[in-house]
């Protein structure tokens, strides 16, 4: 009679078990997640043809699901653990990628097509310094820091392309608004990660929350949203910048009395 064969020996303390050591149904589920994120792409695509179609409105649609499915796909894939189960498969690089089509290039393409940017070779100009900062910001190993912040703006351009089309702001605003905000890529401020940074997070997600709501009532009104709608979605801004500044103020604080106490001689 054959001898069964040996059951595969448990992992040592610590040691990170084989992909196939996952149930089947496991893998599967981190790589329907890691499709999930994928579809941005496909989102950045349907955007830029919407502009290009003069859908503006449409676009901005199209970017609230790229805003969902970012705000979620990572806590998808810590919950079905993608990093053990598909462990060759890069997921914070199509991150990035699809973070870049969305957040980035179809924003910008978004503001070109419904001349929102200044005219001739300046327009050019604006329009090249997003795309530019952001490939330099998309490309640094501590753009998200280990205690989950963003470090320098975080390149939000699908939200700046939205209030510009809601608001119906002019080129010239939105030149400067661009060319400020691609220097603030630069500045190291901690800007609030919502879905990971730990202080206040259940406030922060619940204003988010509350934000994204008042995103698709503001697009439900157009072209003519109503005041205090504006008001409740530009009071969300209000309060992420004012929190990633007190809490850049304060790590900053922190930071200087821990170096001074360092520097102190021994008693």
């Amino acid at each position: 009679m054959r001898e069964n064969a040996a059951a595969p020996a448990a992992p040592a303390a610590g040691e990170t078990p084989a992909p196939s050591a996952f149930p089947l149904g496991l893998r599967l589920a981190g790589a329907a997640v890691h499709l999930y994120t994928a579809s941005g792409s496909v989102l950045a695509l349907l955007i830029v043809l919407a502009a290009f179609d003069g859908e503006a409105v449409t676009a901005l649609w199209l970017g609230l699901a790229t805003l969902v499915i970012d705000g979620t796909d990572g806590m998808l894939a810590r919950r079905f653990r993608v990093k053990e189960t598909i462990p060759w498969f890069d997921g914070a690089r199509l991150d990035d990628i699809v973070d870049y089509l969305t957040y980035v290039f179809a924003p910008i393409v978004l503001l070109w097509t419904t001349d929102r940017l200044p005219d001739g070779p300046l327009g050019w100009a604006v329009a090249a310094l997003p795309l530019l900062a952001s490939s330099y910001q998309f490309c640094r190993v501590d753009a998200k820091t280990s205690d989950h912040f963003f470090l320098g703006f975080p390149s939000y351009w699908n939200i700046v392309a939205f209030y510009v089309i809601v608001l119906d702001i002019g080129s010239t605003a939105v030149g400067v608004t661009l060319l400020a905000l691609s220097v603030l890529v630069f500045v190291p401020v901690r800007y609030v990660y919502p879905s990971r940074t730990r202080f206040l997070q259940g406030l922060t997600l619940a204003l988010t929350a509350v934000w994204l709501g008042t995103y698709a009532l503001l697009l439900v009104q157009q072209p003519d949203p109503h005041p205090l709608v504006i008001a409740a979605s530009l009071g969300y801004l209000g309060y992420y910048w004012g929190l990633s500044f007190y809490l850049t103020a304060r790590g900053a604080h922190r930071r200087r009395r821990e170096s001074a106490k360092a520097g102190e001689p021994g008693r």
